[in-house]
């Protein structure tokens, strides 16, 4: 629960919102609530008591600290501002926080948060002091100075803290407020090593596993450009010829959410010597140095696209993706399948690392206008979109992501309509699992409604029946009066070292491991074999058996919350629009005969709760 300001919390959750989130961490759940999250879970809210304009004063319906937490702990708050903000300097106690590498001592972003009051009375109700304030608090703290509370709640837990140790100091700028501000930055900097640690060891201390690797966000790559018959990406940039311009004798693509410089492996320019001399750890040249550049505006970065039309990359080019395996493993399950379109996957674009692959091919409308049906995008490592500092998404290694363009005409979307591309995906997915070698037929793959892709949990025992989710789709799409223009993106988690739950985990040791190459090269290959075949049929038995087959739904009983809360069961989709289809129960789950369908667009299927919520 973030900081902010509690009353709205209030506003919005008191009564069965704060049932609800009390009754999962009671039953095993998790809560992590910073600064304005913490006062808004202990039993009593005091802030700024006696000040007229800040005052807030109150009981708190969750109570997992059982006393007060009281603030401002120092004084100068001003909301909306860094004002008040200071290194709060925080002592841990490593004695209720055993694992990783815990740190004594170290400084904290703080602005506005409390102390919790008494805190060392409760050790009999379940409550550990996790870290205290060193310095001279504003308010009274009662006994201790707790800045940072562990509470034992049922069979789950809370932490609440007074500061921000989520807070790293590039997430900061340092010019907010004055100058004292930016020596708040700086010191709050030279902890960030510390401030990690003690993160990970709140995390564990709530049963989450933890990667105790110190990760940085990546810089961008260069991209790959590459065909099957490299003669071919020729062909590619000549299809693109219309919208490159020429500076300073450098080519480049200047599209609407980035700016593509073109190269040729073999030739020198400033930009490629200055890639090829030492750069310490990080060899890569696309951003600043994250020490200048806090704000990361991926959109500025101009992306260096090397055109390979003689060869394909060697593994020292791309270390992390072989194109020849690739291309190897494209070539062979083209002759396996009937009806593969050999334009799927014929021409690559690789990055080892990206903003993300739907965000490069749908946001660029020009060049995506010039993209032929079955272009494939895929990277080794995303950071979606914008980041801020390190508050940025970044892809774990070893999942297998990447888009692919589907350009499906209006003259047949009566028959087949657009709609169906992302079931078509869940399907390719699941079957090109399963055809992916002998032996992976009988992997416990599942798909859930509308776009999710579900693993049978190997942390549980098989007889549970519990599902995790590996892997996820997202479909863009821009329309013209001729066509949909789509933008289909899969990411799947397949070598994932732990605690991310990958293919990897289910496969039976007996079998050959999967590779990345190889599991995009059958997934294309499955795809495009299904879309074949759905442009002549439309979404026929023969899909919705698949479908059917495949999916964790079959008469499945849920609540309809967009439908005022009624109980309903599962009974398939429509093979018009891809409608979800419930008929609503009545008393001892008899059909009442209304049926129910539903938009995948504007509802989300939380499987565990049997709950279909409308997506806000």
């Amino acid at each position: 629960m973030p900081g902010g300001a509690d009353l709205g919390y209030c506003r919005t959750l008191n009564g069965e919102g704060n049932r609800r989130i009390a009754q999962f961490v009671e039953r095993g759940g998790a809560y992590f609530g910073f600064c304005a999250g913490g006062y808004y879970a202990s039993k009593k809210c005091e802030f700024e008591v006696g000040n007229r304009r800040l005052e807030v004063v109150g009981d708190r319906e969750l109570a997992f600290y059982p006393g007060t937490c009281r603030g401002c702990a120092f004084p100068g708050f001003v909301y909306h501002s860094e004002e008040g903000a200071r290194d709060a300097e925080l002592k841990v106690d490593k004695t209720v926080l055993a694992e990783g590498a815990v740190p004594e001592v170290f400084r904290s972003y703080y602005n506005g948060g409390g102390v919790f009051v008494d805190a060392p009375k409760f050790k009999n109700k379940g409550v550990d002091i996790l870290a205290s304030y060193t310095q001279k608090i504003n308010v009274d703290p009662g006994e201790g100075t707790a800045a940072v509370v562990y509470c034992k709640v049922g069979e789950g837990a809370a932490i609440l803290t007074g500061p921000h140790p989520e807070f790293a100091a590039v997430n900061l700028d340092p010019k907010a407020d004055g100058e004292d501000f930016s020596k708040v930055v700086e010191a709050l900097a030279r902890d960030e090593k510390a401030r990690t640690d003690f993160l990970k060891a709140c995390l564990a201390k709530l049963g989450l596993q933890t990667n105790q690797d110190q990760i940085t966000v990546p810089s961008l790559s260069r991209l790959h450009l590459t065909s099957m018959h490299p003669s071919e990406t020729s062909n590619m940039i000549e299809s693109l010829r219309d919208i490159i311009s020429t500076e300073d004798g450098e080519e480049y693509i200047k599209d609407e959410n980035d700016t593509f410089h073109l190269e040729k492996p073999a030739t020198w320019s400033m930009g490629s010597l200055v890639g090829a001399l030492p750069q310490g750890s990080n060899e890569k040249t696309d951003q600043k140095d994250d020490a200048e550049d806090r704000i990361l505006d991926y959109s500025t970065v101009v992306k260096r696209l090397l055109v390979h039309d003689t060869d394909h990359p060697t593994s020292k080019e791309t270390p992390y993706f072989n194109h020849h395996a690739y291309y190897a493993n494209l070539k062979h399950y083209q002759t396996l399948g009937e009806n593969v379109n050999l334009e799927f996957g014929k021409n690559l674009l690789y990055g080892e690392v990206v903003t993300s692959t739907n965000t490069m091919l749908e946001k660029n409308t020009q060049v995506l206008r010039r993209l032929p049906t079955g272009f494939t995008a895929s990277a080794t490592v995303q950071v979606a979109g914008r980041g801020r500092g390190s508050n940025v998404w970044v892809s774990p290694a070893g999942s297998l992501m990447f888009s692919l363009v589907v350009r499906h005409d209006m003259s047949i979307t009566a028959k087949a309509p657009v709609v169906f591309l992302q079931y078509l995906a869940a399907l390719a997915i699941v079957e090109g699992i399963h055809s992916y070698d002998p032996g992976y037929q009988n992997l416990p793959i599942k798909l859930k409604w509308p776009n999710d892709i579900y693993a049978l949990d190997p942390s549980q025992a098989p007889s549970s029946n519990a599902y995790i989710k590996i892997g996820g789709i997202l479909v863009n799409s821009h329309y013209s009066s001729t066509e949909y223009l789509s933008v289909i993106g899969i990411g799947l988690n397949t070598t994932n070292a732990l605690p991310t739950t990958s293919l990897a985990a289910i496969v039976p040791p007996h079998l050959p491991a999967m590779t990345l190459e190889k599991l995009l090269a059958r997934l294309v290959t499955t795809y495009s074999t299904l879309y074949t075949r759905f442009r002549d049929t439309g979404f026929d038995h023969y899909f919705e058996d698949m479908y059917y087959r495949h999916w964790l739904h079959t008469d499945q009983i849920v609540t309809l919350e967009a439908e005022g809360g009624i109980k309903a069961r599962i009974k398939g989709i429509t093979t018009d629009w891809g409608l979800l289809v419930a008929e609503e129960l009545g008393w001892e789950d008899r059909p009442t005969g209304r049926v129910v369908q539903l938009q995948s667009d504007s509802n989300s299927f939380d499987f565990f709760k049997g709950l279909l919520k409308r997506k806000v």
